[in-house]
C-alpha cells in the first residue's frame, strides 16, 4: 500500500534555502556597493576642485547645481538625529539588523515586495553600522566612542538656498525599502479584503401585464 501524498505546504512553510541564498547575495552586494561608493567618493572629493555655493558648502556639482557630492561625517542617525546618544544608536542598529535578518529568513513565500523591502533595509543598516564600528577618519571627533557614517550625495534647492541632508547608498536602500514595506502592507490588506462581491442580478420573470 503506497503512502499518501503529503499536502503542499502553505505560504508560511519552511523557507526556501535557494531564496535565502539569493537574499544573502543581494545584501552582501548592496553592502559592498555602499562601502565602495563611500570610499571612492571621499577619496575623489579629497583631490577634486570643489565649488563653494551661496550657503558656504564646498561641493562637487554633478547635474547642474541641484545634484552634487559633498563630504559629510554624520555621527547621528538620519538627518543627524540621536547624535548625543551614540551608544544607544549603535545598539539600536545592531538589534535592528538581528531582527531584520530573522524576518528575511522567515518571510512568507510569494511575498516578493515584502522580502525586497526587508533586504534593502537590512543592507542599509549594515552599511551604516560598519562605519560606526570600523571607520575612524583622520578628523574623527575626540571623545566619540564610535565612528561617523560617511555621507556624500547632496541635493541642493538653489531657489530656497537649502540643502537636503546629505546621504549615501545605505540611506537610499533604507528609504526605498521603507516605501516598499508600506506598499507591501497595502497590497496585503487588499488581498485580505478580497474582490468586491458582484451585484446580485434578479433572474425572476416579470409577469406584470402577462395574459392568463
Amino acid at each position: 500500500m503506497s503512502s499518501p501524498t503529503p499536502e503542499p505546504l502553505g505560504p508560511l512553510g519552511p523557507p526556501s534555502w535557494s531564496r535565502q541564498g539569493l537574499c544573502l547575495l543581494a545584501v552582501v552586494g548592496l553592502v559592498v556597493l555602499d562601502l565602495w561608493s563611500k570610499s571612492a567618493a571621499f577619496e575623489f572629493l579629497a583631490e577634486a576642485s570643489l565649488m563653494r555655493d551661496d550657503t558656504g558648502h564646498d561641493r562637487y556639482p554633478l547635474v547642474g547645481n541641484w545634484l552634487g557630492m559633498m563630504r559629510n561625517l554624520n555621527y547621528g542617525a538620519a538627518f543627524g538625529q540621536l547624535k548625543g546618544i551614540p551608544t544607544a544608536l549603535v545598539a539600536l542598529r545592531s538589534v535592528a539588523i538581528v531582527v531584520l535578518g530573522v524576518l528575511v529568513f522567515r518571510a512568507p513565500r510569494r511575498k516578493a515586495l515584502y522580502l525586497s523591502a526587508l533586504v534593502l533595509i537590512l543592507a542599509g543598516a549594515m552599511g551604516n553600522l560598519y562605519d560606526n564600528l570600523f571607520h575612524r577618519p583622520f578628523d574623527h571627533e575626540a571623545g566619540r566612542p564610535f565612528g561617523p557614517v560617511r555621507d556624500f550625495i547632496d541635493v541642493y534647492f538653489s531657489g530656497l538656498r537649502w540643502h537636503f541632508p546629505t546621504f549615501n547608498v545605505a540611506d537610499s536602500c533604507i528609504t526605498v525599502g521603507a516605501v516598499l514595506l508600506l506598499l507591501s502592507g497595502l497590497v496585503a490588506r487588499k488581498e485580505e479584503e478580497g474582490p468586491e462581491p458582484a451585484p446580485e442580478v434578479d433572474m425572476g420573470t416579470d409577469t406584470e401585464g402577462a395574459e392568463c
